[in-house]
């Protein structure tokens, strides 16, 4: 199994503000006698191999609209599983969702790593978003409570998936938003995007009104036309507003601060975003959050 070093500093950081969120989620749910009686489920979707490894690859998109992930992006995107399982007091159940079936093969090995939790890992060899939505909706959410971490390496997850999860009402969400990674790359200057793009985008935010909201009519006259061109109207703040609106459509509550990572260059990559579901629950576990994704 290949492993290496990433990245820099930050990398370890953005981790470690996962791990605190998961420590205080766990430490509520068995002090509270009410919460200790929930069962408590972690899932990790795009789990990879459950190592970090500059081996590590994502599947060609439709139309290659997944652009290579940089190698600090990646790096961030591993280590995640065994920061989950190294949690005391531990949750109940482990769900690991990989599409690679090389991968999912690997995670199986977790089990032998950690033999106090072998019988409360589960690994789903398959699409995250098709796995999501299924795992949402053929659970009853009677009694469990969950805390969702979805790290794609580009656009992979879906709104449909989004609003699943919130739709359970009992889950805490961490997703990394691919700002700089896809969005704004996919959001082509000169005009809206080709329509394999354009479709993307819109699979991601589940509404077509990106259209209006980044894109502004010119004052000069298109090459081939009368009528004014549309022209880029989005910023990094804008894209990630954008965004948040939509979560914020569909949660309970939403983190105001996700945190934005920076590649070497300064350059925003993704946005570390919370939010959850659970009427009851969300004014802690979203003041916790805001509290971790402080800059």
């Amino acid at each position: 199994m290949a492993e290496h070093t990433f990245g820099g500093s930050w990398t370890e950081d953005k981790l470690t503000r996962l791990r605190k969120y998961l420590e205080a989620y766990t430490v509520i749910f068995t002090k509270n006698p009410k919460a200790r009686l929930l069962k408590r489920i972690y899932v990790d979707a795009f789990a990879g191999s459950g190592v970090r490894s500059s081996g590590d690859h994502s599947d060609e998109s439709q139309d290659g609209l997944l652009f290579e992930p940089e190698g600090e992006a990646l790096g961030f995107m591993k280590g995640s599983v065994r920061v989950a399982l190294e949690i005391d007091p531990p949750f109940d159940q482990y769900v690991f969702i990989e599409k690679d079936p090389v991968f999912a093969g690997e995670l199986n090995d977790l089990r032998s790593d950690y033999p106090e939790l072998a019988n409360r890992i589960e690994i789903r060899n398959g699409d995250a978003n098709t796995v999501l939505v299924k795992w949402t909706r053929d659970t009853s959410w009677h009694g469990q409570r969950a805390v969702v971490f979805l790290d794609p390496y580009g656009m992979q997850v879906e709104w449909p998936t989004i609003e699943a999860i919130a739709q359970t009402e009992a889950i805490d969400l961490w997703l990394l938003f691919p700002l700089g990674q896809g969005v704004n790359r996919l959001l082509t200057c000169q005009g809206p995007p080709p329509n394999a793009w354009a479709d993307r985008l819109t699979t991601m935010f589940g509404t077509e009104s990106w259209r209006e909201t980044f894109y502004r009519r010119s004052d000069q006259l298109g090459l081939f036309s009368d009528e004014p061109r549309l022209e880029k109207d989005a910023t990094f703040d804008s894209i990630m507003r954008f965004f948040l609106d939509r979560l914020d459509s569909v949660f309970e509550m939403v983190a105001p601060n996700p945190l934005i990572l920076r590649n070497s260059r300064n350059s925003p990559i993704f946005g570390l975003c919370f939010a959850a579901s659970n009427k009851k629950g969300a004014p802690t576990a979203v003041r916790i959050a805001k509290d971790l994704l402080k800059d």
